[in-house]
């Protein structure tokens, strides 16, 4: 599956018409699959070719490094090999951080961690730190596309961003000697997969990917494999969005396949709002729809998802959880 490919060129001018253009691009693809690439989002190829070289590089790192970076019940930055989906096992390794804070700058809660850097490595700090700052402005700037595509004020999303807790997430994916088919049911019986079938909680998910095609998601009944697109980044909706927009727009179920003979790495951001950000639809000016969900806090939804990636905690929260009952 193709999805549609949204040029986006324009929207760090501020000028209004590139606004508009890309917000009426958005609309439909948005309100379909959820998912789209997007080209003309100025990050550099060598600075993404950096970043690259940096996510190999750290996991390329002894084990015994990548151990002193563990991360924990109670931070949940760093690196992890046991990381769970749906209760879940996935097939791959990952290391989270976000924004840097100050020596005595406590995060909020464990879900919104602290970060955890190799020793004597402060090139892959900094290609690393450099690729979050620059996600931070490609959300802003693409949410506020959203906001207009959907009938909003521009900035009607912004303020729920700052002090934002979003993060990036690199993923290595090893070889698998038992891979699940690619047309096995979302939690296949036999066979392993990359990460199991979800939606992501914020409010959109920006993808750096390799050539190795992996991500499949959820359409017409199956899941479809989505292809790379060469100089494009992926971008996917998620829960917080879909709840803002009313379910107008879509947070796709989206997972990956593991691979018998290519290891494959990916680095999603994920923009997420602030904290203490309590999301309900929003239902502006001559909009009568009664509203699909129950208002949703940030802190408990995103929580209680990272406690069931960590381990299992019972089931895992889901955003069909809040829906109301008609």
């Amino acid at each position: 599956m193709v999805p549609e490919i949204v040029d986006i060129e324009g929207l760090a001018t501020n000028d209004r018409r590139a606004l508009d253009r890309v917000a009426g691009a958005l609309e439909r693809p948005a309100r379909t699959l959820g998912m789209f690439h997007i080209v003309g989002h100025g990050l550099e190829p060598e600075a993404l070719a950096q970043f690259e070289a940096a996510m190999h590089a750290l996991f390329a790192l002894p084990g015994a490094v990548k151990q002193r970076m563990r991360r924990s019940r109670e931070n949940a930055w760093g690196y992890y090999d046991e990381e769970l989906t749906k209760n879940r096992p996935d097939w791959k390794e990952v290391f989270d951080y976000g924004a840097e804070r100050t020596p005595r700058e406590a995060a909020a809660t464990h879900s919104n961690g602290t970060n955890r850097w190799p020793t004597g490595e402060p090139e892959i700090r900094r290609a690393l730190v450099r690729h979050h700052t620059e996600c931070v402005r490609l959300g802003r700037r693409l949410l506020t596309a959203l906001s207009v595509s959907l009938g909003f004020a521009p900035d009607r999303l912004a303020p729920f961003f700052d002090g934002d807790t979003s993060f990036v997430r690199l993923n290595r994916y090893p070889v698998c000697d038992e891979p699940a088919a690619a047309d096995a049911p979302p939690l296949p019986d036999e066979g392993h997969l990359g990460v199991h079938p979800h939606s992501d909680a914020g409010a959109l998910t920006i993808l750096f990917q390799d050539s190795v095609a992996s991500l499949q998601v959820e359409a017409d009944g199956g899941f479809a494999l989505i292809e790379p697109e060469a100089g494009a980044l992926t971008v996917n909706l998620g829960d917080m969005l879909r709840v803002w927009s009313n379910d107008r727009y879509r947070s796709p179920v989206h997972r990956v396949l593991a691979q018998r003979d290519r290891e494959r790495f990916s680095a999603p951001f994920f923009y997420n709002p602030r904290y203490d950000t309590v999301c309900a639809p929003i239902l502006d000016g001559e909009r009568t729809d009664p509203p699909r969900f129950r208002p949703v806090s940030w802190a408990h939804f995103r929580d209680q998802r990272s406690a069931g990636d960590f381990a299992d905690y019972g089931d895992e929260i889901q955003i069909d959880d809040y829906l109301v009952s008609v």
